[in-house]
């Protein structure tokens, strides 16, 4: 089996959804880089690009074309200034002229070169799409991707394009191998394990700058979206509320950047209700800023890219463990977590509903702030659990398609549940357990292939269809 970078479950991306958003536009750029490696995007006379399954059902709502035509246009989701996607997409429809890998241009009508088939599904996942490039001389190429959650994508051929091929020192695909690796090294803190495992893609020190650029990236969405009012993109009409709870929260205090706000918060009234406000306005921030085309981040899709943020957050605002450390190691520890889902069941909705999104992201946050917290190994991996067990069978019913009902005040109760996971294990012994993470992470890919395909992000079935809207 594989190992897994925490940095590829935790990751710089870009709303409002991971598996039809971020997945595609990857798709879309490893096309490009096909087309140069098998002739040149010099020789291509015309694209075609067809989404299926989930991907055209949703599509829309997610932004699924949005994202092929500007991964085809060679725009880079990571740097993109996302104040001007709209008009980039626009320019494109309208002027009908793809610029093909930012090389050259070539005729692209939407509808034509682009099509959402929603009558038909791939066999080899329900995301799926196929790119075809006719080059001057009259040949094709053809080549089939899949978006399988968290941005991760792969082909019929190769089970994931994205793979290093690496194996890790300590390899942990599973709860047991954490626990027995710890063991067998003498560690206390899964953080340190995961730390030496990392050392396979690059040096504790670099592994400790990215995890502070993600902090950093964190506070910034979190920034953004607790300081923009009005209504979210889409048509659903939805209000923006984390700018509201953040000014009712603080009062007549005035910051003029992040820093400054950020010790506002610090140093704002602690009570229960204060804090449980507070943990949903930074969950609402960042999937505020997911379902506008803002940048976030990733972990381990972007659904459920509040959650993380969120519990980190309150770690560093409302708990004693505030130093870089703690946040490497919650960040570490959270990462490990989700690579385990990964591997042994799904973090696509499309694949698994609801729960391989907002619950594996729980379950990933309730690890981290447990091992922050002073959390045994076992404890760690016993709030992981008690995160997922009470996340089983949730569903993925967004209405119209878009990553906003319910999708973001869901974001706010998977916050909620992994700090009270947390701080169950945190009393619990975990040689007492009746269940173990492992168990749970097969229940939940077993309730995941149980699952109609009417509650795996395809809008025909839950809220999607039990509320009318007009349409968008």
């Amino acid at each position: 089996m594989e190992s897994i970078s925490v940095f590829e479950i935790i990751k710089v991306g870009i709303g409002p959804s991971s598996s039809h958003t971020m997945g595609p536009w990857n798709a879309a750029a490893a096309f490009i880089r096909i087309l140069n490696r098998e002739r040149s995007v010099a020789e291509v006379k015309e694209v075609f690009l067809e989404f299926f399954g989930s991907l055209a059902k949703t599509g829309i709502g997610h932004g699924t074309d949005i994202a092929g035509m500007l991964g085809l246009n060679g725009e880079d989701f990571k740097t993109i200034d996302t104040s001007k996607i709209d008009e980039k997409v626009a320019r494109i429809k309208n002027d009908q002229i793809l610029n093909l890998g930012g090389e050259k241009e070539i005729p692209f009508i939407y509808g034509h070169h682009l099509v959402l088939n929603m009558q038909k599904s791939l066999d080899f996942h329900p995301n799926g799409m196929i790119f075809k490039a006719i080059f001057e001389d009259g040949t094709e190429l053809v080549q089939d991707f899949y978006s399988v959650g968290g941005g991760f994508i792969a082909s019929q051929e190769k089970n994931s394009i994205q793979k290093h091929c690496i194996r890790t020192l300590y390899p942990c695909h599973h709860g047991s191998d954490i626990v027995k690796y710890c063991e067998k090294l003498g560690l206390k803190k899964v953080s340190d394990l995961i730390l030496m495992n990392e050392e396979s893609w690059r040096s504790k020190e670099e592994t400790r700058q990215e995890a502070l650029y993600i902090w950093q990236q964190i506070k910034e969405c979190i920034y953004k979206g607790v300081n923009k009012e009005g209504v979210l993109p889409g048509g659903l009409n939805v209000t923006r509320r984390a700018a509201g709870i953040n000014r009712k929260l603080l009062g007549d205090k005035v910051y003029r950047n992040l820093d400054e706000w950020f010790q506002q918060v610090v140093d704002a009234e602690e009570n229960f209700t204060n804090i449980n406000k507070w943990i949903a306005c930074f969950a609402l921030a960042v999937n505020e800023e997911n379902a506008s085309f803002g940048r976030i981040i990733t972990a381990p899709t972007n659904g459920a890219s509040g959650v993380i943020p969120a519990v980190l957050m309150y770690s560093q605002a409302f708990t004693p463990f505030t130093s870089e450390d703690d946040i490497v190691r919650f960040l570490l520890v959270a990462g490990e977590i989700g690579t385990l889902f990964k591997k042994n069941a799904t973090i696509s909705a499309a694949m698994g509903g609801c729960q391989a999104e907002v619950g594996v992201s729980s379950a990933m946050a309730a690890a981290g702030l447990t091992e922050i917290l002073g959390g045994s190994v076992g404890q760690v991996l016993m709030a992981a659990e008690i995160a997922m067990e009470h996340h089983l069978g949730l569903t993925c019913d967004p209405i119209k398609g878009l990553v906003q009902i319910p999708c973001i005040e869901r974001n706010t109760m998977g916050a909620i549940k992994a700090i009270t996971a947390a701080n169950i294990a945190l009393e619990s012994d975990p040689g007492k357990a009746k269940v173990s993470l492992d168990e749970v992470i097969q229940t939940m890919w077993e309730t995941a292939l149980s699952m109609s395909d009417r509650f795996k992000e395809t809008s025909e079935g839950g809220l999607a269809i039990a509320v009318n809207v007009p349409e968008c």
